[in-house]
């Protein structure tokens, strides 16, 4: 039985739905993996941090984080540790990284990644910022260290597409991809279609929890840009950053275009794509019209789906319904086990 010490860094609903699962999934880890763990350390944006070598009760965290009370009682720490002194003093085996993503320049979490792999930390993060301003860096410091970097959940949740291109499809070249990849702006032009304003469709997100607060990184564009930097850089081996990406947000749809729209059988969908030119590659963002025919069609309000063209198996479409935390945590579990094993 492996016995793998984690840190978790981040503890936000991804960070917590994380933590769930492991609970949950304990045993199957241990039957059928052969691996157990324990957390050594719990790092929040609001809630305190805790690091005790013996291990942390993540039951009891879970409950004083949901109740909005610091975590910090659960062992004597400084409260006020930063990211990287906290995976310093973790002495972790594995980190999970899922702090707050930074579109402009993947700081500080590329700081807290890289400290973990140089300390021989397999790391693990839902972070898109690190994948798109510092991919080459990252994965030359895992291969250097001995250790792994993975990012399933950066895109699509816990769909599997990083792992099927990385390892699943062997000597395939990625040509190009087409698709809906972010969750709020879906369901608001669903919502819309439907009648709502766009006001009360971007209140609806946020009530559910979609939406963040401040939701101007997913109505404009940015994480869908950021995600198609991702796939660029990861899957078709050309750093591209979010800035490079043509992009337009939906923050300038009507009602009235949406109905109009709809009522000719049409739909708006924010569709991100990028396709080889010669020795480079071209990608876009923006809201585009497409009818019945098209593929992406039919995803509606939070589900995503993007197709792959290959020189080796044409079109290949991976959907995902509904997604929530949840599914992102089932993608940072799945990097989880392949990591250690």
């Amino acid at each position: 039985m492996k016995k793998i010490k984690i840190a978790l860094l981040g503890f936000g609903n991804v960070g917590r739905a994380l933590a769930q699962l492991l609970l949950e999934k304990r045993e199957v880890l241990q039957k059928r993996y052969q691996i157990d763990w324990t957390v050594v350390g719990i790092a929040t944006g609001r809630h305190g941090s805790v690091v005790n070598p013996a291990g942390v009760d993540l039951s009891e965290a879970l409950s004083l984080a949901v109740a909005d009370k610091e975590i910090s009682s659960l062992a004597p720490n400084d409260t006020d540790i930063d990211g990287v002194a906290f995976v310093r003093m973790s002495g972790a085996d594995v980190l999970f990284e899922n702090t707050p993503v930074n579109y402009q320049t993947g700081q500080p979490a590329i700081d807290y990644i890289a400290t973990a792999l140089g300390m021989g930390m397999h790391v693990i993060t839902a972070n898109k910022g690190p994948v798109v301003h510092a991919f080459d860096r990252l994965v030359e410091l895992a291969q250097t260290n001995g250790v792994r970097f993975f990012h399933e959940s950066t895109v699509m949740d816990g769909a599997p597409i990083f792992s099927l291109w990385q390892e699943v499809l062997p000597a395939a070249k990625l040509h190009s991809f087409r698709g809906v990849l972010n969750s709020t702006s879906n369901l608001i032009l669903t919502l819309m279609e439907a009648g709502k304003s766009f006001d009360e469709a971007l209140a609806h997100a946020q009530a559910i929890g979609i939406a963040e607060t401040d939701p101007s990184g997913d109505i404009m564009g940015w994480d869908a840009a950021v995600k198609v930097s991702a796939l660029v850089t990861a899957l078709m081996g050309i750093p591209l950053t979010p800035d490079k990406v043509d992009r337009k947000g939906i923050e300038d749809i009507s009602l009235e275009a949406v109905i109009k729209a709809r009522d000719v059988g049409l739909r708006w969908k924010l569709i991100c794509q990028a396709w080889r030119e010669g020795e480079g590659v071209e990608a876009s963002v923006g809201p585009v019209q497409i009818d019945p025919n098209d593929s992406l069609y039919n995803v509606m309000g939070t589900s995503s789906a993007v197709t792959f063209v290959s020189d080796v198996l044409g079109d290949l479409t991976i959907t995902e319904t509904n997604p929530g935390p949840h599914t992102t945590a089932y993608g940072l579990l799945a990097d989880f086990i392949r990591a250690v094993r």
